[in-house]
């Protein structure tokens, strides 16, 4: 793979610096709005992401996070690796679009495969738009499965009542948000073991790009939800609270999770949250449409053969967002 790159003139990959975040933005946004285009939306203009998104990408991915260049050292490539303990997935990912069909792309996705089979990683997976009939067929020659769709769906924070005890990990001291994370992270791994969502918590607050609710307590956590609350899009108010990690252990903990979730949004003063909800959830789907969620996007989730999500064995609820 590395001798075909070297024969188009490319070098890499390189682990992103601050400074690359601005070329990595213009190639994320060039190369989606392309995309849109060659599927018949041609006004769509996708905008650039806020920095802080991409500074929490490049530190959750770590030696994942990837870049590939052109004789001149400007950016040709960069896939964003991922794994949260055996649980790895890759987005995004982009090609600039004077290098597209040359098979950097496949040469990109499939370093990442090795680097995360190398970590470990169980389950292996990504996300793309289904309509995008081109982008599941590449990804199914390099051995992704089609599985359920992850819906986006939102809903207008209004006065619904029912106060919920919760904590939030940017309220407590350092010791006590330790141990409370400790708890989030033994009652998931009940169900999916060796999932770990620990250093997603830690960037999230660290950055200051979000937070998590959790209801329970360090010795019994119930459910919990890791969320972003900073604007998505570069120059633009954040306007929503979006949900990245969600488990809980019964339907009734989803509910009452999303309740405090929604507790947030209104002390954060955020018109709107937004759940990444995945159709293999039924009931979840059922209740986020009760509730007044709607649907306001839809991505394909895949995962490589052999790679699969762990099967939830009784009524547990775990939603891991494979975007940023």
């Amino acid at each position: 793979m590395t001798q075909q790159l070297q024969e188009q003139g490319l070098a890499g990959p390189r682990r992103p610096t601050q400074a690359d975040i601005a070329a990595m933005n213009r190639l994320f946004s060039d190369s989606f709005t392309e995309r849109y285009r060659r599927d018949g939306l041609i006004g769509v203009r996708v905008p650039q992401l806020n920095p802080a998104i991409w500074q929490y990408a490049i530190r959750d991915a770590g030696d994942g996070a990837m870049l590939w260049f052109d004789e001149k050292g400007e950016l040709v490539a960069f896939n964003m690796a991922h794994h949260s303990g055996v649980e790895g997935w890759m987005g995004p990912l982009a090609v600039r679009t004077d290098r597209q069909g040359l098979g950097i792309g496949k040469v990109i996705v499939a370093t990442a495969i090795d680097w995360l089979r190398e970590e470990g990683v169980t389950t292996l997976g990504l996300e793309t738009m289904p309509r995008t009939v081109e982008n599941i067929g590449f990804y199914g020659q390099l051995g992704f499965l089609p599985q359920h769709l992850t819906m986006t769906m939102t809903c207008e924070v209004g006065s619904r009542g029912g106060a919920v005890h919760f904590e939030r990990l940017s309220n407590l001291e350092p010791t006590r948000r330790s141990l409370l994370v400790r708890g989030c992270r033994s009652c998931l791994a009940g169900v999916a073991a060796g999932y770990d969502f620990t250093r997603e918590f830690e960037i999230s607050v660290d950055l200051g790009v979000g937070d998590a609710a959790v209801i329970g307590t360090d010795g019994e956590v119930t459910a919990f939800a890791l969320w972003h609350s900073a604007a998505l899009t570069r120059n633009r108010p954040s306007d929503e609270l979006r949900i990245l990690k969600l488990f809980a252990k019964s339907v009734d903990a989803f509910e009452a999770l999303i309740a405090a979730v929604e507790q947030c949004a209104k002390e954060l003063r955020l018109p709107r949250v937004a759940v990444r909800c995945q159709t293999a959830y039924e009931e979840c789907y059922r209740m986020l449409t009760t509730l007044g969620y709607r649907v306001r996007w839809t991505d394909l989730r895949m995962t490589l053969t052999g790679f699969p999500e762990p099967a939830m064995s009784g009524t547990e609820v775990l939603f891991s967002n494979w975007e940023i």
